[in-house]
């Protein structure tokens, strides 16, 4: 058999259970091939074909009949298949009969009433639900679609016609009927002449009328009651579909004292969009409390707005809130400014505290504390993560006691307001962005609220530039008003200043405060907050840095003054104390101390990038060496009862020339005068130039200049010095000559033949040894400086001697010539030519010597004296080398 002679099969039925007349949808196989197809339905033994709406070959709409049997299947019988079956069944449920006398709780649904005695619903098509086809064709295809557009248009114009349509369609139907009408009103009048009683539709009319009277009386009370109830229904009806309305003031009262601002903005959405332009006088009366409510809702939520400290994600919430409930004004761009003027009172507040503590306990913090020895971890390491710090959060210092007393007061000053305005604008420059971007304001704002703000917007743009430049004035001004107040003008002193501080900061704490500023700066960069508005940050860092500097070297220039009290006149081989490298150390512990704060970070001009700032820096590093050179000059001076030397040491290596040196010796003024003599030396040719290298490294300017007045100075005080030294040492052997060579009455004209050097000379020499040794103790490098301007000297005096004597005689002059070279001979290796020259002139002097036999005698004069005195001349020959060289 084919598949379209296959019997029906029901599989399914929605719903399965019901009253009579309920509506079903039965579901299943082979259930007909169309409308014509389908001739016979029944369920529960009942024929429902006559409600029955063929769907397609798996589903029909029907309605239940009023069936014999409780439960029972479902048959579908079509034309092609035949009878069929079904693999499911209805229950049947027994409707509770309402009499039209009977009291009840519900209405009874006299629109869509089905009459039972004709199975038919009066009014409606069968179904009630299904609308009737519009098209008028089952649509297969394109040619029928345009069919159908010709059938919608034909419909359209008979709509169109209205009623005058069917009355020209039935126009004679019409005519007939009133033929019909009026020959029965004229029967029924001949009827009724003939009798008194009147009429037969005077008669009818008298029958209606007492029916009317009896059914009015028979019904008068359910009528009535049905009355009452109706205006019941109809007022219960009103308060619960306006039940909102009337609970809505409570409620909102209710859900503001729970702060469920979220419910009672949606609730009064909904009470506006119903209630908003209603001429209901009872409504227009529940609608202004409504108003009432709402517009004190709006205040609070505009103060709880303006309330500070609060946190970002509050204050978007009540610009929100405030938004959705179409607040006047513009509540973002006031909370804008009630923070603006929040931190502003923070930082001020912060600098009024800091200065009356320092009033109160005075002293209390040290300006001048190292830092080298404090080891507390780095105090704003903490900053990068300053962004998520909420408003309002106490700004401790997160160190222990210890640390409270240890840190200046101006200095944890900076520190503090550095992390407050880091704890408060990221949230501020954010509420500014989220205003920018709308984010701030609710979704579903109208979008001329959109268009309003972003002129608003533009407008404020400008505003609020001036809101984060007077943020960075202010904490600019503050910082300067503790660490640089003569940079801030008159007027603002009272504001920004008022600290009573009498000492400095050292420049550790300015470097400290320094790295402190140049996190925050960083910190806020980092906020994508324009550079044009941080230059006030920039200038200030700048400022320190130059103020460091110089304070940096004026407390350089300090320790340098005290280097002098330092002085342990412990001398080394090379005929040094620690003094010169003591000084080294110091500049370039300073200097180094400085790398920091010399370093450009980026965005940072140089620190010497001022003329002004240039000259300075070289005036205070010439003036650091200068008091060095005092502190020399000082040195060189100082009596020798204020000088501690029972320290004193020699080095090992060094021949001693005294003798033993004992625990007790002291040193004279003239071996100071050597100390500081060869510590000139070293400085000059390394220290002074190691320091220039040190300042060229740190990149300062005018190193050239201060090398040039700095060397200038040195020379001047060691030729000063070496001169007096000289003066000390030569002028007591040139004083000794001329009394020694005419001791005895001895004459040049009258003198015995020559035996040997005089006494005078030998003195002189043994003197100028003295010289040696005491020189060659301290410095080997001076020695031959020194015993050269004393030989000098010593040959001038002679010379000037030889010069003065009117005339020798034989023996005078051969004695003269023998002292004279025996002199030159012995000191030859430290002859200049100012001595040499001296020699020459006293040589010439003298008469030439005329025969051999003198010659031969001089030098056997001289050769005898060399032998005799072998072991004190050695000194002059054991160095000689080296002194040459040197």
């Amino acid at each position: 058999m084919s598949r379209s002679r296959q019997p029906p099969l029901v599989t399914g039925i929605s719903p399965n259970e019901g009253i009579p007349w309920t509506k079903v949808t039965i579901r299943g196989e082979n259930l007909g091939t169309g409308p014509t197809d389908l001739i016979g339905l029944t369920i529960c033994g009942h024929n429902c074909l006559l409600t029955a709406e063929w769907m397609s070959a798996s589903k029909i709409v029907c309605r239940v009949g009023q069936a014999k049997n409780d439960k029972g299947d479902i048959i579908v019988t079509t034309k092609s298949g035949g009878k069929g079956t079904s693999t499911v069944s209805f229950k049947l449920l027994k409707p509770e009969k309402i009499g039209i006398l009977d009291q009840s709780a519900v209405w009874v649904d006299e629109i869509n009433y089905y009459d039972m005695r004709t199975d038919r619903n009066k009014g409606i098509s069968p179904l009630s639900l299904r609308p009737a086809n519009p098209l008028g064709i089952e649509v297969e295809n394109f040619e029928q679609l345009k069919m159908a557009v010709t059938h919608l248009k034909r419909q359209a114009n008979k709509k169109s016609e209205g009623s005058l349509a069917y009355v020209k369609g039935g126009l004679s139907t019409f005519f007939e009927a009133q033929d019909a009408l009026s020959a029965i009103h004229q029967k029924l009048e001949a009827d009724g002449t003939e009798k008194v009683e009147g009429s037969m539709t005077q008669k009818l009319e008298n029958v209606l009328n007492r029916a009317s009277n009896t059914a009015d009386t028979l019904f008068q009370e359910v009528l009535g009651r049905k009355d009452k109830a109706d205006s019941t229904r109809n007022a219960l009806n009103v308060l619960q579909r306006f039940k909102f309305l009337f609970n809505l003031p409570l409620n909102i009262e209710r859900n503001i004292q729970k702060g469920d601002y979220d419910v009672v903005i949606n609730d009064y959405e909904k009470a506006k969009s119903l209630f908003g332009k209603t001429e209901v006088r009872v409504f227009k009366k529940y609608y202004a409390e409504v108003e009432t409510r709402i517009e004190a809702l709006r205040k609070l939520l505009l103060d709880k707005l303006l309330e500070t400290p609060s946190t970002l994600h509050d204050q978007k919430r009540y610009i929100r809130y405030l938004s959705d409930l179409h607040s006047p004004g513009d509540p973002a761009w006031q909370c804008i400014g009630a923070q603006h003027r929040w931190i502003l009172q923070l930082m001020h507040s912060c600098k009024e505290g800091y200065v009356q503590d320092v009033k109160d306990t005075p002293g209390l913090h040290s300006p001048m504390l190292d830092l080298d020895n404090d080891v507390r971890p780095l105090v704003l390491g903490h900053l990068s993560q300053t962004a998520s710090l909420k408003r309002g959060s106490s700004f401790q210092l997160g160190r222990d006691d210890t640390w409270r007393y240890k840190t200046p007061h101006r200095v944890a000053f900076v520190e503090k307001l550095t992390k407050l305005v880091l704890s408060q604008l990221p949230n501020f420059w954010k509420l500014w962005i989220s205003y920018v971007n709308g984010s701030l304001f609710s979704e579903t704002a109208e979008k001329s609220g959109h268009i309003e703000r972003s002129k608003n917007v533009r407008q404020r743009q400008n505003d609020f530039k001036k809101m984060i430049q007077e943020v960075m004035h202010c904490l600019v001004k503050l910082i300067r008003g503790a660490l640089l107040p003569l940079s801030i003008p008159e007027g603002g002193v009272r504001q920004y200043g008022g600290w009573e501080v009498k000492s400095e900061l050292s420049g550790q704490w300015l470097t400290h405060v320094i790295q402190t500023i140049r996190l925050t700066y960083e910190s806020l960069t980092a906020l994508e907050i324009p550079n044009d508005m941080l230059q006030t940050i920039q200038d200030l860092i700048l400022d320190l840095r130059v103020h460091c500097v110089m304070v940096t070297l004026q407390h350089t220039a300090e320790e340098i003054k005290r280097l002098a009290e330092k002085e342990d006149w412990i001398v080394d081989n090379e005929g040094l104390t620690s003094l010169p490298c003591q000084f080294e150390q110091c500049i370039a512990h300073s200097l180094q101390s400085l790398k920091g704060v010399l370093d450009c970070k980026p965005g940072e001009a140089s620190v010497f990038q001022q003329p002004k700032t240039q000259e300075e820096v070289c005036q205070l590093s010439i003036n650091i060496m200068q008091i060095f050179i005092y502190c020399l000059e000082q040195l060189s001076s100082k009596p020798d009862a204020d000088v501690d030397t029972t320290h004193v040491s020699v080095d090992v290596s060094s021949p001693d020339l005294f003798g033993s040196i004992h625990e007790d010796f002291n040193l004279t003024s003239e071996q100071q005068l050597l100390i500081v003599l060869s510590n000139c030396c070293y400085l000059e040719h390394h220290t002074f130039l190691n320091i220039a290298e040190h300042f060229e490294k740190h990149n300062f300017q005018g190193i050239e200049k201060i090398t040039q007045v700095s060397m200038a100075s040195l020379k001047e005080l060691d030729q000063r010095l070496f001169e007096n030294y000289i003066e000390m040492k030569a002028d007591p052997i040139v004083g000794s000559l001329e009394p020694g060579i005419y001791a005895g009455y001895f004459d040049w004209k009258d003198c015995l033949p020559p035996t040997g050097v005089r006494n005078y000379l030998k003195e002189a020499l043994v003197n100028i040894i003295a010289v040696h040794a005491e020189v060659f103790t301290i410095s080997k490098e001076l020695v031959p400086r020194v015993l050269s301007k004393v030989v000098e000297a010593v040959s001038e005096e002679l010379s000037r001697l030889m010069q003065c004597v009117s005339s020798f005689s034989k023996n005078g002059a051969l004695q003269a010539r023998l002292e004279i070279c025996a002199l030159r001979d012995t000191v030859a290796v430290h002859l200049t030519p100012e001595s040499k020259s001296s020699f020459k002139q006293a040589l010439e002097a003298l008469p030439q010597l005329s025969s051999g036999a003198d010659k031969k005698l001089l030098e056997e004069l001289l050769n005898k004296f060399k032998s005799t005195m072998h072991l004190q001349l050695t000194c002059f020959q054991a160095v000689s080398s080296t002194m040459m060289k040197t």
